[in-house]
């Protein structure tokens, strides 16, 4: 890691990127999804703990039960989007580090404390769903992501095991630039950040 990226690299990942409402009718293959988690997968998490668990919808009929999950405003650009990926988290991670962080028991601080569990599936999954849109970006592809939706009816027809839970919704596909809005402004770095 002893180099920067190129502007052309940082302008395709951050600063011309945009988030997509509207999509071309181009399909996303299962290669490409595969492709997307192998990148994203080796990004950081706190003791490897990796809780996202991903759903990638693409059929018509799932892409349906899905759509009827999501707020109306979401309804429309989700049926349309070639995939539309849940981010769930995994309230059950830490079993899984034995295997992830075998250099210490780690699983044993987790045993019994849900709100740290919670906590942490929660910070984790997020950060790793912000991998995946950069990992999107990085292969070529556009998303747009979502909150406005019924958890609890995601949870039901997506993870009926109760153990993983929805976190956040990501449309993928190559985005229709015709309808995008004029980019919105960020708090400067005064209003943002502290140098201590």
């Amino acid at each position: 890691m002893s180099q920067a990226l190129s502007q052309e690299v940082l302008k395709q990942l951050f600063i011309d990127a945009r988030t997509h409402n509207a999509w071309q009718d181009k399909s996303v293959s299962d290669e490409q999804l595969k492709q997307i988690y192998d990148l994203f997968k080796y990004a950081p998490t706190s003791v490897n703990c990796n809780p996202a668990r991903i759903v990638f919808v693409k059929s018509s009929t799932e892409k349906e039960r899905l759509v009827a999950c999501v707020s109306p405003g979401n309804a429309d650009k989700t049926r349309s989007a070639p995939v539309t990926a849940i981010v769930g988290m995994d309230l059950d991670f830490y079993e899984q580090l034995p295997k992830l962080f075998p250099h210490v028991d780690a699983r044993s601080w987790f045993v019994g404390k849900e709100d740290f569990i919670q906590s942490t599936a929660f910070r984790n999954s997020s950060l790793q769903g912000a991998y995946l849109i950069l990992a999107v970006r990085a292969l070529g592809l556009d998303c747009g992501a979502m909150s406005g939706f019924d958890a609890d009816k995601v949870n039901e027809e997506f993870f009926p095991n109760g153990r993983v839970k929805a976190n956040f919704l990501i449309n993928i596909g190559y985005g229709d630039s015709s309808s995008l809005l004029p980019r919105q402004p960020r708090p400067s770095f005064d209003e943002a950040c502290t140098i201590l």
